[in-house]
């Protein structure tokens, strides 16, 4: 099952990557099994959590939802590729301060989602961040420890 292997081109975190894969596999499962980039975490498989959430192309997408075979030619980044060397990521940075986790199981998609809201819309509003959140999972808290974390990420980000 799975039929055979074909060989996918892409750019991950900002290195070249050539590999095989079976038609079938999904992203978040080449992410993470293949390339060892294991803070892509899966939490449902059915594209309801958003804790495989990466940038594909430039946008915020559920890594479980797609074919690893889909994503030849893409530039893809995770949460292993957003820090600058040992400099948190200002998202990174304001989940870490406002305390916006707590097992931190959603955290990396969590973080990847809110990047882009605020690059997409700097000045964002509480309501236009827990609006835009909602396809991302958090069993632990309330959220408002994140969406506080999104709006201070925000200010420095440029909004």
């Amino acid at each position: 099952m799975g039929g055979q292997e074909m060989e996918i081109s892409l750019k991950i975190n900002g290195k070249d990557v050539k590999a095989d894969v079976k038609p079938n596999t999904l992203l978040s499962t080449f992410i993470r099994e293949d390339l060892n980039l294991t803070g892509t975490h899966i939490g449902c498989d059915t594209s309801q959590c958003g804790a495989c959430a990466i940038h594909l192309n430039g946008d915020a997408v559920k890594s479980c939802a797609i074919l690893a075979a889909q994503a030849d030619g893409a530039e893809i980044t995770t949460i292993e590729g957003i820090a600058n060397d040992d400099e948190l990521h200002p998202m990174q940075q304001a989940f870490h301060e406002n305390h916006g986790l707590q097992c931190g199981y959603c955290t990396p998609g969590m973080v990847m989602s809110s990047i882009k809201l605020v690059e997409n819309n700097p000045n964002i509003s509480e309501e236009e961040i827990r609006k835009g959140l909602e396809g991302n999972i958090c069993r632990c808290t309330g959220y408002h420890n994140i969406v506080k974390s999104v709006k201070q990420a925000a200010t420095v980000m440029g909004g």
